[in-house]
């Protein structure tokens, strides 16, 4: 389990039009990295709206926001246009980013047992350090919290 204060797992993985992103791309920003479960459903919508929505005051803050699913860049691709998102989607598609920051657990649903991405961001300061994390999120109000917390970071 990842904790406060650890350096980020390092990652390369292709955005929605299949440029591969890597974290130490990001070196000297702040970086918002969300998990979502997948595009196009209700929840991880408004998540990705609410966050495309807010980027211009994460921007201010010298902030980038990246979100992340097993989803294929195709799929990313549709679900910007679909909802016309201006944040960064990168598609783990193998899971391998997803288990290093522990977010590929177990979850059960209507007592069904499967693999899933539990939803979960991670602030991660300029240097590469973890400085908040949020697991098991629910949508409303996240962003908020999220900027919020990266103002206070931030002094």
């Amino acid at each position: 389990m990842l904790h406060v204060e650890q350096i980020a797992p390092s990652f390369s993985l292709p955005n929605q039009d299949e440029v591969e992103i890597s974290l130490r791309d990001l070196e000297g920003k702040w970086i918002v990295l969300y998990f979502y479960p997948k595009d196009n459903t209700t929840g991880c919508t408004a998540e990705a709206c609410a966050f495309s929505e807010a980027l211009g005051d994460f921007e201010q803050c010298n902030a980038v926001v990246i979100g992340i699913s097993p989803d294929s860049p195709k799929k990313h691709r549709n679900f910007i246009e679909k909802q016309n998102l201006s944040i960064t989607l990168l598609a783990d598609e193998n899971k391998e980013v997803c288990s290093a920051y522990g977010v590929w657990q177990q979850k059960k649903m209507y007592g069904k047992e499967y693999m899933g991405v539990v939803r979960s961001t991670f602030l991660i300061s300029p240097d590469g350090a973890i400085k908040a994390i949020w697991k098991n999120v629910k949508v409303s109000g996240h962003v908020v919290a999220v900027s919020e917390k990266l103002q206070e970071l931030q002094g």
